[in-house]
């Protein structure tokens, strides 16, 4: 469970307050893989990153119960001069798990070779991006957080990703955002779509999607703000 309680969060950039979330209250169905929908600049990420922890929120807190990811896909934890191995290590006693198998894991299914053992400033983006998913499926969570990581990676590796990930999350819940509204359909149950700051929360995943799409297209949608 993750629950909103009267949460705030805005930002100044070039002298322009951005909202990201005003006074909203929510709270995330237990095991439900919930597609977070929104503009460019909506405010998906930070989000993310309030949930797992990262960026704190101006008022209002957030509680939750169970584990959850960091945001699947942001590497910018992993310690430069450090190894992969060295970095999966270094997670993988964090999180109590076996370090060995972790790296294991990993190794074997971000297929980066011999570069597993070098550090990890010498990575390109796609390489840490492949780190970072294979590292986050190699602790069992309650909740993953996963921020367009479908994105890395060729043919092959993005279909092994997906059918890595859908086996995950028959097994726990998530909070997913992506612009590929094929993915979020195979992925989510339910949806989020924010605006201004406010949530509308929709039990089926099209719903939201629709809602999307048209705001996208600059239409005015009749939805009712709720988080039943």
């Amino acid at each position: 469970m993750i629950q909103l309680r009267n949460l705030s969060k805005s930002f100044r950039l070039n002298g322009v307050t951005k909202t990201v979330v005003k006074n909203v209250d929510f709270t995330f169905p237990t095991g439900e893989s919930v597609a977070l929908l929104g503009g460019n600049g909506a405010g998906k990420s930070t989000l993310l990153r309030m949930i797992a922890g990262t960026v704190l929120p101006d008022r209002g807190e957030i509680v939750s119960t169970g584990t959850i990811s960091w945001p699947v896909g942001f590497a910018g934890s992993f310690h430069p001069e450090l190894s992969g191995a060295q970095n999966v290590r270094f997670v993988a006693r964090i999180y109590g798990v076996d370090t060995d198998e972790a790296i294991r894991f990993v190794r074997d299914f971000s297929e980066l070779g011999q570069h597993f053992y070098l550090p990890t400033r010498t990575y390109s983006s796609g390489m840490r991006s492949r780190l970072a998913f294979a590292t986050s499926m190699a602790v069992p969570f309650d909740t993953y957080l996963i921020d367009e990581i479908m994105a890395v990676g060729d043919a092959a590796f993005k279909g092994k990703s997906q059918a890595l990930l859908r086996e995950r999350l028959t097994k726990a819940g998530a909070v997913i955002v992506s612009h590929n509204m094929r993915e979020l359909q195979r992925l989510c149950t339910s949806g989020v779509f924010i605006a201004d700051g406010q949530f509308y929360y929709y039990p089926q995943v099209e719903k939201a999607i629709e809602h999307y799409r048209d705001a996208m297209r600059g239409k005015q949608p009749d939805a009712i703000l709720s988080d039943e």
